[in-house]
């Protein structure tokens, strides 16, 4: 338990309705209470309630804000200990103000992710909840939004707990068997330790199994807009995104730099990347957009790759056509609206008719085709509907494969007839690499790394 006291600004820096200055610690009530006289005094209010007063400078009795504070007191608050928090204008000066009133008395500056940090080592959360936490805030679509508030509620830890107890049973059998072989005691068999350590590797291989989808919920698909020059890529990203993102004209090159945005398609989110139409050019600023746009190429997961139904291909873009080959890429046959100068036939033979979808994104047609295309590609339809539990960070993930290739060993190993007492090396080692998911034994290093990725007042 830690007994120090913090602030920090909860809401967003800049103007708005109101902001929120969060304070934790064994004296937020009382350290608080020195700027807010009101006949309630905080100290001796209940938890969870609200009052409505002014911050005064102690020094000069000015007033410096009307606020309302809310009080938590522990532990039913996020971090298990007293919280205020206290409601101002939404004016930096009038922020400013009452942090610095605070950081007056005894309250210091709370570091980056403090109060999540405080959560975790206070027993409020486990560390793969306070992990959901910056999923939960950064989340860019319904769907991300509600596999993280899953995660913050808990169910990845229950399945590795429910996991972590299968494990320590066994590691139980085998321990009984090597410390009192002359007891009666259960007979350990190998077919005991395949069939358990089996049935942990059998679920932690359906988790990895969704690991690719729960990525892509969690940071979406990187998709890339290329095209030549006037093809209607810029068109094609104010349709999708259904706003005017991109300026949209009739000369080629306007597009200078990648430009990005995030769009929801059938649950799926796209980080869509407009690149500049990839051509030789003298103008340098182009040239250098031109450079980007080859760098969002190698970056993307999926291309979409925009041609002119009004024009016959180009050498350089059958020279596209050899380098897109093996990578997902949907072929966008644009201004159908015009009349056909394209060889479809030339596209399907490389790419297969599925995926070529003919649209005018001027007009707005065929988007529905181009979205159903997108879902089919990437998800056979779409990402599961049911309620699965998805893991997509990359420091679960890495726990989940050394914990599955302990397992591995460990059934390899009974097979062979090896020693029980080696064989409990790996059946710990998986125990120990899941209980790491959720924090347990996790190091002070790591857990500093982690909650320093937070934003402050979180």
């Amino acid at each position: 338990m830690m007994y120090d006291t913090i602030a920090a600004v909860s809401t967003p820096l800049g103007e708005g309705g109101i902001a929120v200055i969060r304070v934790s610690g064994e004296g937020a009530l009382s350290e608080v209470e020195k700027l807010f006289p009101s006949k309630m005094k905080l100290t001796e209010a209940d938890t969870h309630t609200i009052h409505y007063g002014h911050i005064v400078d102690p020094k000069t009795g000015e007033r410096v804000e009307e606020v309302l504070v809310n009080v938590m007191r522990g532990p039913r608050s996020f971090t298990k200990e007293d919280i205020v928090e206290i409601n101002t204008h939404g004016g930096m000066i009038s922020i400013r103000k009452v942090m610095d009133l605070l950081l007056e008395q005894q309250i210091r500056a709370a570091e980056p992710g403090e109060f999540t940090k405080r959560a975790f080592l206070n027993g409020r959360i486990d560390l793969s909840q306070a992990e959901a936490v910056i999923d939960l805030i950064r989340s860019k679509s319904d769907r991300a939004f509600s596999v993280a508030m899953k995660q913050v509620q808990g169910h990845l830890s229950k399945k590795i707990n429910v996991l972590r107890h299968t494990l320590i049973e066994t590691l139980a059998h085998i321990e009984v068997n090597i410390d009192y072989p002359e007891h009666d005691v259960e007979e350990l068999t190998s077919a005991f330790i395949q069939e358990q350590c089996g049935q942990v590797k059998k679920e932690i291989e359906l988790l990895l199994k969704m690991a690719s989808e729960g990525k892509i919920v969690r940071e979406g698909i990187v998709t890339a807009i290329v095209g030549r020059p006037n093809v209607g890529k810029s068109s094609l990203l104010n349709t999708l995104a259904r706003e005017n993102k991109a300026i949209v004209t009739d000369i080629p090159g306007t597009t200078r730099d990648v430009i990005e945005e995030f769009v929801t398609i059938n649950g799926i989110p796209l980080r869509l990347l407009d690149t500049a139409g990839i051509r030789e050019t003298t103008d340098i600023v182009e040239r250098l957009g031109v450079e980007r746009s080859r760098s969002a190429l190698l970056e993307a997961d999926l291309i979409l790759f925009v041609v002119n139904h009004n024009e016959p291909l180009h050498e350089d873009e059958r020279e596209w056509m050899k380098e897109f080959v093996g990578r997902q890429v949907i072929v966008i046959v644009n201004k159908m609206d015009l009349p056909q100068l394209i060889e479809i036939s030339e596209l399907e033979n490389t790419f297969g008719a599925d995926a070529i979808v003919r649209m005018s994104a001027k007009e707005q047609e065929g988007v529905d085709a181009l979205e159903q295309a997108i879902s089919a590609l990437l998800f056979s339809g779409g990402i599961e509907a049911g309620d699965p539990t998805y893991v997509s960070n990359v420091r679960h993930i890495a726990l989940l494969k050394k914990a599955f290739q302990a397992l591995d060993d460990a059934i390899d190993a009974s097979r062979q007839g090896i020693p029980i007492d080696l064989i409990q090396i790996d059946v710990r080692s998986a125990w120990e690499q899941l209980g790491e998911i959720i924090g347990d034994a996790a190091g002070d290093s790591l857990i500093d790394q982690i909650f320093s990725q937070f934003c402050l007042g979180k």
